[in-house]
């Protein structure tokens, strides 16, 4: 179960640590996955209860509510948004068309499902390094005509947490072919504070944006994500993929959700406060590096091999951090941490300490 062939490539897998820590899953505190740990909130729960009795019958195959939902949430015409069952499926169908260029272009280190979809659509990739910790160049890009290219980007990007702001991403949607932006953690900052490529979309026909609900509202199980695009687009997909694909509770969470304004509040005063004090706590521990972010994680390098720190951390304290050997490009020598309640967060430190000094 130790080897590097077992090991996961996505944060989460608690039945995989569990092993390692010889402990149940609910035992363990986990850093792996970028989840908002104040939870699924209480109005979803109340939600998802009593959708329950509607479970014999199939959800409306347009997603009409949801969609409203969403569409009201963003300011949005309804056609413009297309639900689906987490943003992986989404992904899936953004690679079918991005694999219709010559290349695909993706900032590296990437998440690894981009690899996934876009390896499974037949796509040819040509990654791009930062040419700094972490910093991307679009110059050379940017001088030339890429419509025969694609790009696919994540911002706040992971696993950095960077973000690229409007007047960086308004000339690539110019520049390029299809353009994907995965905003699966936007919503961990302020709406006045996020440079979401929403904007652009209407301006844009090549632009697709793909957002998650599950980050922030604590749903990953429910799988729930949702694409923004020009409606001629979303009905391509439409037609390419299974029907009702997001399930019935996964619908009424969704709205209730969207409609909490109270839980929102909490996430974005606890973030802030959380995140810098986790960061100088993990900058104070010997051989750890963490780099800002803009996201509810934070990359740190490690003078430690990360996995072995990872497996120490899983035996003696039951945690368990991401280490980022499914990033090629940053190997054994960086790992990813949630931000967590300051208790938790406090927990990783000690335990961090008694590693690293």
């Amino acid at each position: 179960m130790t080897d590097h062939q077992a090991r996961p490539t996505h944060g989460g897998n608690l039945a995989w640590a569990a092993a390692i820590a010889q402990c149940t899953p609910a035992e363990l505190l986990d850093f792996s996955a970028s989840i908002n740990p104040f939870g699924l909130p209480p109005g979803a729960i109340a939600a998802i209860q009593a959708a329950i009795p509607q479970l014999g019958a199939y959800p409306d195959p347009n997603y009409g509510e949801l969609r409203s939902a969403l569409a009201l949430h963003h300011n949005l015409d309804p056609n413009w948004i297309l639900p689906g069952n987490g943003a992986a499926e989404l992904l899936t169908w953004a690679a079918r068309d991005l694999a219709a260029a010559a290349a695909v272009v993706l900032p590296v280190p990437a998440f690894a499902d981009y690899w996934r979809a876009l390896r499974a659509a037949g796509a040819r990739v040509l990654p791009i390094a930062p040419v700094e910790p972490w910093v991307w160049d679009w110059s050379d890009w940017l001088d030339q005509d890429c419509q025969q290219y694609g790009l696919l980007l994540n911002n706040p990007h992971n696993p950095t947490g960077q973000l690229w702001d409007l007047d960086t991403l308004q000339p690539l949607c110019d520049r390029f072919g299809w353009v994907v932006i995965d905003e699966a953690f936007m919503d961990f900052l302020r709406p006045e504070h996020q440079p979401s490529a929403i904007a652009l979309v209407s301006q844009c026909p090549n632009l697709i944006v793909i957002r998650s609900l599950t980050k922030f509202y604590a749903m990953p199980g429910l799988r729930l994500g949702y694409a923004i695009a020009q409606p001629d687009q979303l009905r391509r997909w439409q037609q390419w993929r299974d029907p009702w694909s997001v399930n019935s509770l996964a619908v009424v969470a969704a709205i209730a959700c969207l409609q909490d304004q109270t839980f929102a509040e909490q996430t974005w005063n606890w973030l802030a406060t959380a995140r810098s004090e986790l960061a100088a706590g993990l900058a104070a521990r010997s051989g750890l590096r963490p780099f800002a972010s803009a996201a509810n994680y934070l990359l740190v390098q490690t003078a430690l091999p990360s996995d072995q720190l990872q497996q120490h951390l899983l035996r003696s304290d039951r945690v368990l951090i991401r280490d980022c050997l499914s990033f090629p490009e940053l190997g054994d020598r960086f790992l990813r941490v949630a931000v967590r309640h300051p208790a938790e967060n406090q927990r990783l430190l000690q335990a961090v300490a008694q590693v690293t000094g």
